[in-house]
C-alpha cells in the first residue's frame, strides 16, 4: 500500500510556478505558466484590479479591486473569491506584513492608510496620510510601514506598533512605489512625474542618493519610474520606466544605471520567477507581459494577456 501510494505521488504532475497578472480594464487575472510561458487561466475579479499579493503560504491571494472599493480574498486553486475585506475607498496598492496577517492598504480617495486584520476581517487602524496615497511597503522586520502620497509628494513613515507617523520625507513629484532593499536598511521611492528614484537610510530617514534616467532617443518626460524589484542578492534593482517602454537596471551599491531593457508599452510593475532567473513586466498599453532574462538583461518573449495589465505576483 505504501509503495502504491508513493508511485501515485511520483506519477502526479508537478505544478509549475505561475505569474498572476491583474488586468484592470478586463476585471480579470491572467495566470501565466512560467515553464511554458503561456496563459493557462483567466479568472474574473472585481472592478479594476490593481495590486495583488499572495499570503506567505500561497493558500490565499489578495487583490485590490479599486473600483469595487474592496480587497478580495481568492482561493488560488479554484479561483473562487472567498470574501471581501473592508479596505476603505479606492484601494490602490497594499503590502502584507511579515506576520502574514495584517494588510496595509493605501486608499487614494480617502487620504488614509487602512490596516486590515485578515483573520478577523476587521479594520485595525486608519491613519491619515497625505493626498492621494498609492505606494505601500512594510519593512522586513515588520516595524515600519511606508505610504507614499502622490499629490503631497511625501513618503510617510509609520510605526506599526503604534500606528502613528513618526517621519515625513519629501520626494519628487508623484511618488508611486516604495520598496525596502538591502535587508530593510534602505527605502527606495519612485517619483513618476519627477522622473527619479530617491534612496533613504531607514535608520535616520535621511536621503542617501537620487537616481536619474536618460535614454538616447527618448524624451525625458517619458521617463516615469513606477514599479521596482530588487534581486535576491540585493545588488541590483530593476525599475519600470512607464511610457518610455524601458526597464532600467540599477547598481544598488553605486546607484548608477547600468543598462536599459526595451519592453512593451507603458510598463507598470515587475515580478521575478522563484529562482530570479526571469523578470516579468506588466505593459499596460500594449496589453502584454515581457519576459526578461535576468542574466543577459535581454527580453526573451512577449505574452499577450488582458487589457491594461497592472499588477503581478508569483506563485511557486
Amino acid at each position: 500500500m505504501r509503495l502504491a501510494g508513493l508511485l501515485l505521488l511520483l506519477a502526479a504532475p508537478v505544478q509549475a510556478a505561475e505569474v498572476w497578472v491583474t488586468n484592470e480594464k478586463d476585471d480579470t487575472i491572467s495566470v501565466i505558466d512560467i515553464e511554458s510561458l503561456e496563459v493557462i487561466r483567466t479568472i474574473p475579479t472585481g472592478e479594476r484590479p490593481r495590486g495583488i499579493v499572495f499570503s506567505k503560504d500561497f493558500s490565499r491571494v489578495y487583490i485590490c479591486a479599486s473600483d469595487s472599493n474592496a480587497v478580495q480574498v481568492m482561493d488560488p486553486v479554484t479561483g473562487e473569491i472567498l470574501h471581501d475585506l473592508p479596505s476603505g475607498e479606492d484601494p490602490e496598492q497594499f503590502a502584507l506584513a511579515p506576520d502574514n496577517r495584517h494588510l496595509w492598504i493605501a486608499n487614494e480617495n480617502d487620504a488614509v492608510t487602512t490596516v486590515v486584520d485578515t483573520e478577523t476581517r476587521t479594520v485595525s487602524a486608519q491613519i491619515d496620510v497625505g493626498i492621494e496615497p498609492e505606494g505601500m511597503a512594510v519593512s522586513p522586520d515588520g516595524k515600519v510601514a511606508i505610504t507614499t502620497s502622490e499629490t503631497t509628494n511625501m513618503a510617510h513613515w509609520i510605526d506599526t506598533a503604534t500606528n502613528e507617523i513618526f517621519a515625513n520625507t519629501l520626494v519628487d513629484p508623484r511618488p508611486r512605489y516604495a520598496e525596502f532593499t538591502r535587508g530593510g536598511s534602505e527605502l527606495w521611492v519612485s517619483a513618476e512625474i519627477g522622473g527619479t528614484v530617491t534612496v533613504f537610510d531607514t535608520a535616520t530617514q535621511a536621503e542617501k542618493g537620487k537616481i536619474r534616467f536618460a535614454i538616447s532617443g527618448v524624451n525625458d518626460d517619458l521617463l516615469q519610474p513606477v514599479g521596482m524589484a530588487a534581486t535576491p542578492d540585493q545588488k541590483t534593482v530593476f525599475v519600470a520606466l512607464g511610457p518610455s517602454n524601458h526597464v532600467a537596471v540599477v547598481n544598488a551599491e553605486t546607484l548608477e544605471v547600468e543598462d536599459y531593457i526595451l519592453v512593451g508599452r507603458r510598463v507598470w510593475q515587475l515580478a521575478f520567477s522563484p529562482d530570479a532567473s526571469l523578470l516579468f513586466t506588466t505593459n499596460g498599453v500594449s496589453g502584454d507581459v515581457t519576459v526578461i532574462d535576468v542574466a543577459s538583461r535581454s527580453p526573451l518573449q512577449t505574452i499577450k494577456v488582458g487589457r491594461f495589465p497592472w499588477g503581478a505576483a508569483v506563485r511557486p
